[in-house]
């Protein structure tokens, strides 16, 4: 560091140290082949180089052991790297179960936050630290990328479908969110803040929040709304399947096919309604896109994942 400007963003979460390391590993491999290589280059052309117009170079022959060398050296340091980097990759892909979720929305040019217990914000994201997080991620318009570099990670919010991250903050401060993603015209004005606090700071600022009814709750009220307790009944006894303990579980399909009720069948249950139709049931309920915003969307899945026979 020098004059204030950083060689790397803060390390504040709990996978930024070792995002940090393998960086640093794979560079450090690459700058020493680089120096190696062209050292190489330069001393063979001065070593080997024609001294007169009539000299011929002698015949080399192959040498086994140096050709397993240097095959075998780059392979190891390849598969330590292909190793470290799938490790790090599947533990980000996957959400511990314990953790809280907050659901962002992005929007040309904002990112809309909702937090479990129903408190809202807009470009800023209160998380207590040392507490897992998940971030399930929508977008109403086009491809916005949700990015936080002290946290080391970033996700695509992709149109049509939900994808999700996790992180777990170990220091308090504020940090940079930026869209990664080229989103149109006002891209680089698509920016906004994690404040990572003390567990108590943060009960603190979620009873000064207000009193805005939470995820579940809210999707409750758009699910009469929009007539679906009228055919999903939880005692299957309605024109369209039970809910009830449906998220996470295996759906058998009329076309003999079983899919997992992750977020995203359930997305595309409500929205597309004819795509996936369940069997032993008609596919009488009509698709909700363009009626359904993103936001009553989450809503409405946080929801479902409550229902319990």
């Amino acid at each position: 560091m020098s004059n204030g400007i950083p060689l790397l963003p803060p390390s504040a979460s709990s996978v930024s140290t070792e995002m940090d390391l393998l960086y640093f590993f794979l560079t450090g491999v690459t700058a020493f082949f680089v120096v190696l290589v062209a050292a190489l280059v330069v001393f063979f052309t001065i070593r080997y180089r024609r001294r007169s117009p009539d000299e011929v170079g002698a015949d080399i022959h192959g040498s086994l052991v140096l050709e397993l060398t240097w095959t075998i050296i780059p392979l190891l340091l390849s598969m330590v790297m292909f190793g470290w980097g799938a490790s790090l990759f599947f533990r980000l892909s996957r959400p511990p179960a314990d953790s809280m979720e907050i659901y962002v929305v992005g929007k040309q040019w904002m990112w809309k936050v909702q937090h479990p217990e129903g408190v809202r914000e807009i470009n800023q994201l209160h998380v207590p630290i040392d507490r897992n997080v998940r971030i399930t991620l929508g977008s109403e318009d086009v491809i916005h990328d949700y990015g936080i570099p002290a946290f080391r990670v970033k996700m695509d919010a992709v149109p049509g479908k939900l994808t999700t991250m996790w992180f777990r903050a170990t220091k308090v401060g504020e940090y940079h969110i930026y869209c990664n993603q080229y989103c149109g015209l006002r891209h680089s004005a698509m920016v906004g803040e994690v404040i990572a606090m003390e567990p108590q700071a943060y009960e603190a600022w979620l009873a000064g929040g207000g009193t805005i009814a939470s995820a579940a709750p809210s999707g409750e009220t758009l699910f009469r709304e929009y007539g679906c307790a009228s055919c999903h009944l939880l005692d299957s006894t309605g024109r369209g399947p039970s809910l009830a303990n449906v998220a996470g579980s295996q759906v058998k399909l009329n076309t003999g096919a079983t899919v997992t009720a992750d977020d995203n069948y359930l997305r595309e249950s409500i929205m597309n309604s004819q795509a996936k139709v369940v069997a032993g049931y008609q596919p009488i309920m009509p698709p909700f896109q363009g009626v359904i915003n993103e936001e009553n969307l989450m809503s409405l899945i946080a929801y479902i994942k409550t229902l319990k026979k």
